[in-house]
């Protein structure tokens, strides 16, 4: 069913179709339109999950882990100083391999307080040991929040999914929301396997104290399972894209002239402004091209430097900075083009300052001369 409807609230109605067990959250701008629609699912009588209003959202992550750990599925959504507050729980969600599931309407953090758009708030988080997707359009976090639930289930790894505040969480397009029968027939009930959650019959003891002994081992292998989600998430990107017939199996994908020079690479809804930029310069005879990155954990290593592999200059547009080195995505590319590609990093769209098409040719324009200074985009 094709609807116009606000970013947050295709969320939510998607998120009810995929049957959690148990939602639970506390408001924050600009999330807090989500979880007031799951409010509403569940007070009208459209949903039988149990719905909790935690008092903080370090409470919130604490209580979809203890309903994970029972077994059930489980969902919360947060953002900024939020996500910061949760960050002990985040960490000890992925260590006992709960896969919940968590939206992150990323919002710059303090200070001084802001609650516009920029990706610093998941950035901060990015090795707690999450799969993080990043939608560029209201379409694609739809279908990634059912593909997280399968995948974090599969893997036993939780997924954050990113969409940015207010630009995508408030922002009225048409999207084509799927039905129960479709969910259903995507995303089958969650059976919890004997051994993976606490049951009195079978008993369990999760994250127990580890010494260093084992410690290292623990750690390397959710190091060498988030590696090989990869695979999976491919898998099931390949499955929303035959069933539904939109989207695309790669967590990269390129968009612009073939075997372009110059290449843009971004994560989030700014890929769309960047398309048009893009699209303008192409039509001037330029070449050139945007690489979108899906999946910032795990980092998909081989299909960037595909994707890259004819280019002579790179410009990250970040949405993050690693205060004191560059922006974060930058970096990342960096250490996957080893040196063969002059990469640039372009720090812009901080605290929700708009990155128009002017900066970009701008970028454009700047990215070939003799420098590789982080620029901060004003």
């Amino acid at each position: 069913m094709r609807k116009c409807i606000e970013g947050s609230n295709a969320v939510a109605q998607v998120v009810r179709l995929c049957r959690p067990g148990v939602v639970c959250a506390y408001p924050i701008t600009p999330q807090t339109h989500i979880v007031e629609d799951l409010s509403k699912f569940k007070s009208n009588g459209e949903a039988d999950y149990e719905y909790i209003r935690a008092d903080s959202e370090f409470a919130a992550a604490s209580i979809v882990l203890g309903a994970s750990a029972t077994g059930v599925r489980a969902y919360t959504a947060t953002c900024s100083q939020g996500l910061l507050l949760m960050t002990e729980v985040i960490f000890t969600i992925a260590g006992l391999r709960m896969p919940i599931v968590m939206t992150v309407a990323n919002r710059a953090i303090s200070a001084p307080i802001n609650i516009w758009n920029d990706q610093q708030d998941s950035m901060t988080v990015r090795d707690s040991g999450w799969i993080m997707l990043y939608a560029e359009d209201n379409q694609e976090a739809v279908d990634m929040h059912m593909l997280a639930f399968k995948v974090a289930e599969q893997t036993r790894i939780p997924v954050m999914v990113n969409m940015d505040g207010f630009v995508l969480t408030h922002t009225y397009e048409q999207v084509d929301l799927p039905d129960q029968k479709q969910v259903d027939q995507y995303l089958p009930e969650y059976i919890a396997e004997p051994g993976q959650f606490l049951d009195t019959k079978n008993p369990k003891t999760l994250g127990a104290f580890a010494t260093p002994e084992d410690y290292l081992e623990i750690r390397e292998d959710l190091y060498k399972d988030l590696i090989v989600s990869k695979i999976i998430l491919k898998k099931q990107f390949a499955e929303i894209k035959k069933m539904f017939g939109r989207g695309s199996a790669d967590l990269v994908e390129y968009y612009g002239a073939p075997k372009a020079k110059i290449i843009f690479v971004a994560m989030g809804s700014v890929i769309g402004t960047i398309k048009n930029t893009v699209d303008e310069l192409n039509a001037e005879g330029q070449k050139t091209a945007v690489v979108k990155v899906k999946s910032f954990r795990p980092f998909p290593t081989e299909e960037v430097q595909n994707k890259l592999a004819l280019a002579q200059f790179v410009a990250v547009i970040d949405k993050s900075v690693s205060l004191g080195q560059e922006g974060i995505l930058a970096t990342e590319i960096k250490a996957c083009l080893n040196g063969k590609v002059k990469v640039q990093s372009f720090v812009a769209g901080l605290g929700g300052r708009d990155i128009t098409r002017q900066k970009l040719k701008k970028i454009y324009k700047d990215i070939n001369k003799k420098q590789n200074k982080t620029v901060f985009v004003k």
